[in-house]
């Protein structure tokens, strides 16, 4: 089944405002939500929305809640997202980190106390729109086991690096487990196995069954040992950066609420870009593996599926399509 992106943001408008959202920020999210659908992120645009819709109603995001600057040095600032809606704490805490890149060459903005911000890679192509190198992280409640471990006691937490180019930016959206908890929701809505091996099951042993993996909560992270220290590394940045909890303290809440994110902009108006064509041509010029394969950059894919969308339509699931009427 297919919807029109209009379609589904109108839905997606209509559920906020009856669940207490003002004009503009219902239109603000529900584009979010649609736009995140329409270029293939699927476990955070229609997937998630009834999830975000229950967690409005039991008060762990507060839809009038207004981010506020509590602190800045130089050109880096400290704001509480207050509990806020996260797409629109984080699509505020951006713009204002492309402020600051405009004024300064450089601006950053840390946020605690923000709640999730839904695809982070949405703040990345935000930044390269507007002319700027962007680079952003959150943390999140623990769901990843430190390597070695057993239990989870890491965030899964995203990392976004953005590069503007006219051809095509360069967005790179990046879990630190193999596969994000929305991948595996995905694959197990499909009734599919992964295509590696993406966690472990109960008794241990590595599997691609996504089902096992959300029941273990034991994600493999990206490249071992190294995704787990890119983890450690990423929570103590955002938290420390905002002055904001850590992994450890909103698994302690129970809920994955108050989080901690920072924003990294970076004037990209003296960027060579053919430096960057160049690198993208000679990666491209490897043999594929697979006959009918194709080496693309990151984004590349993102953005062959918002215009295949744009075209044919947004696929939706038709179970979660009709929880989101229904409500």
């Amino acid at each position: 089944m297919k919807v029109s992106f209009e379609e589904l943001k109108s839905e997606f408008k209509r559920v906020l405002l009856k669940v207490g959202f003002e004009e503009e920020r219902a239109a603000m999210c529900a584009r979010i939500f649609a736009e995140n659908s329409r270029d293939g992120v699927y476990s955070h645009g229609l997937n998630r929305f009834p999830v975000f819709v229950q967690m409005v109603k039991d008060g762990l995001i507060d839809v009038q809640a207004e981010p506020e600057k509590v602190g800045e040095h130089g050109v880096t600032e400290q704001w509480d997202g207050h509990l806020a809606p996260g797409m629109y704490t984080a699509t505020k805490a951006m713009a204002r980190a492309v402020a600051l890149a405009k004024e300064n060459g450089m601006g950053c903005v840390a946020v605690r106390n923000t709640n999730h911000w839904m695809r982070a890679g949405t703040y990345g192509w935000q930044a390269v729109e507007a002319g700027c190198i962007g680079i952003c992280a959150t943390n999140s409640i623990a769901n990843l086991p430190p390597w070695g471990g057993t239990e989870p006691r890491l965030g899964n937490n995203p990392l976004v690096v953005a590069i503007p180019r006219k051809e095509g930016h360069i967005v790179l959206d990046m879990a630190i487990s193999q596969f994000s908890y929305g991948k595996l929701q995905e694959y197990e809505l499909k009734g599919k196995e992964l295509p590696v091996d993406g966690g472990y099951d109960e008794q241990g042993n590595l599997t691609k069954d996504p089902a096992q993996i959300r029941e273990t909560e034991r994600s493999l992270p990206i490249g071992f040992w190294k995704g787990s220290g890119l983890s450690l590394v990423l929570d103590v940045l955002v938290s420390s950066l905002s002055g904001g909890r850590s992994v450890a303290k909103i698994t302690e809440a129970g809920n994955e609420a108050g989080v901690s994110q920072f924003f990294l902009c970076i004037d990209a108006g003296r960027l060579d870009e053919s430096i960057s064509n160049s690198i993208i041509e000679y990666t491209k010029s490897s043999g594929v593996m697979d006959e009918g394969g194709e080496i693309r950059y990151p984004g590349e894919s993102s953005l062959a599926t918002r215009r295949r969308n744009e075209k044919e339509g947004i696929p939706v699931n038709e179970e979660i399509w009709k929880q989101v009427l229904d409500l």
